[in-house]
């Protein structure tokens, strides 16, 4: 009985993570689909577009981060009812996630030399600058959704941005297929085709979601007839000042696998695309965690909303458990199929790469051991996250990411990760160590805030 007290919640927690799952792993199949495809040009190819995604990464966790504060927001307005708090939110978290998004591409595009100074293959990097170049520019519609994603998500229209993911992928592959390889007399473009791929879907991703929510009665009122010339300072600052902790919590993590990927290059191009691959499959079970995540913070902020404070930690501990759940299915499956998928990424009957395909397949299936481990960590970290941003406590959360990952993470993968010690294993060991410190952590604080807020608001 007690435990039915939590899976009697698992049918509507599913209702509003899957769709979000879908969408998510929409973006991480394109990432799929690209680095299968560009794996067959050969292992430095695929190193390229590794390293180069890892610049686009850490901008786009800064702006994805930042938006996150729009659903929270947006759940909370939804939840009371008040319509001119969801247009006002929706305007300035619009307002501010453009602007991020033009200054993610400028930061990109003109700081990509930096990469001659990283201590990295030089065969890699001259693949990697030209596809920078486009990628960068990717990163303005592809911000601009996230906005409109977010807001989409608080109002728990959790299926509108699924299938303008949905979309985008199936126009990627197809455009993957066609640049890459030079299909129907378009010519073989190679990564750079991959790269227009990836540009021309998220443009499209875009323009769809913007059509469904004007066509949309709910959500239609909330999105026209905003002045963006007329800002209210005490909106901005508190969309700034719930986004800009929330965009340094996405920082720390992802800025931790990117960190991941340079160490990897300092190990030479096959360690780096063997990182790639193992990276790419724990994004894919990442995502499913992401999904959890953002129904934690839509109900967790709708209980807010109604200050329900007793259901809102029993709904809360239903999504954690449910998550669990899911990991311990992934963990069991990486363990499983280590030394099978990494083939999917690399072309194995190419003979002039035959020995570096062979070597980066070895190293691929390591990792994914490590993978299998931090399944757990990893979806707890994920969930509890989305909890407490749906308590709008994102401060103390930065803060032990930071130092879960920078200060224990990373010097543990610094350490471990060189040559003479345990090499790529190490530095994924190092990722393990920091996700289990965060995911402990975390869920101390949100016990803590819980626990602080029934006994604060019981009747007396």
């Amino acid at each position: 009985m007690k435990l039915k007290k939590y899976t009697s919640e698992f049918g509507y927690n599913w209702k509003l993570a899957a769709p979000v799952m879908l969408g998510m792993l929409g973006h991480t199949f394109v990432g799929f689909v690209d680095n299968v495809m560009v794996g067959q040009l050969g292992t430095a190819e695929l190193a390229a577009v590794s390293l180069g995604n890892s610049f686009v990464f850490i901008a786009l966790s800064l702006a994805i981060g930042f938006s996150t504060a729009i659903t929270s927001l947006i759940a909370e307005a939804d939840a009371a009812n008040n319509q001119a708090q969801a247009k006002s939110v929706f305007k300035h978290g619009f307002f501010l996630c453009f602007s991020l998004g033009i200054l993610m591409f400028l930061a990109v595009y003109f700081f990509k030399p930096i990469l001659y100074a990283m201590n990295q293959p030089i065969e890699v990097i001259n693949l990697a600058m030209p596809y920078l170049d486009l990628v960068a520019v990717s990163l303005v519609p592809m911000v601009v959704f996230q906005a409109l994603k977010q807001f989409s998500d608080g109002l728990s229209m959790t299926k509108v941005p699924m299938y303008a993911s949905l979309l985008a992928n199936i126009s990627n592959v197809i455009l993957n297929y066609i640049l890459i390889f030079g299909k129907f007399g378009f010519p073989e473009m190679g990564i750079i085709g991959a790269a227009y791929g990836t540009l021309i879907s998220r443009f499209i991703m875009v323009l769809f979601l913007w059509i469904k929510l004007m066509r949309n009665e709910r959500s239609v009122k909330l999105i026209t007839h905003l002045n963006f010339f007329k800002l209210n300072r005490k909106m901005l600052s508190r969309v700034l000042g719930l986004g800009t902790p929330s965009a340094m919590l996405m920082i720390f993590e992802v800025g931790i696998f990117t960190a991941a990927i340079w160490l990897s290059g300092m190990l030479g191009k096959n360690p780096q695309a063997a990182n790639q691959i193992a990276l790419n499959l724990a994004t894919m079970t990442f995502m499913v965690f992401t999904g959890l995540s953002v129904a934690s913070t839509i109900r967790v902020g709708n209980q807010m909303g109604r200050k329900d404070y007793k259901e809102l930690r029993r709904i809360a501990l239903s999504i954690f458990f449910m998550g669990g759940l899911f990991a311990i299915v992934f963990c069991v499956s990486f363990f499983l199929l280590n030394d099978i998928l990494p083939h999917l990424y690399v072309d194995v009957k190419d003979l002039n790469d035959y020995n570096d395909t062979i070597e980066v397949i070895k190293i691929a299936s390591t990792l994914l051991i490590a993978a299998a481990f931090f399944q757990i960590s990893d979806s707890m970290q994920a969930m509890i996250l989305g909890a407490l941003k749906g308590l709008q406590d994102v401060k103390i959360p930065a803060l032990i990411t930071f130092v879960s990952y920078w200060l224990v993470g990373l010097p543990v993968s610094y350490f471990f990760g060189k040559k003479e010690m345990y090499a790529s294993f190490g530095i994924w060991l190092g990722l393990l160590v920091g996700l289990t410190m965060s995911a402990i952590l975390l869920y101390l604080r949100f016990n803590y805030l819980t626990l602080k807020l029934i006994r604060t608001n019981e009747p007396t």
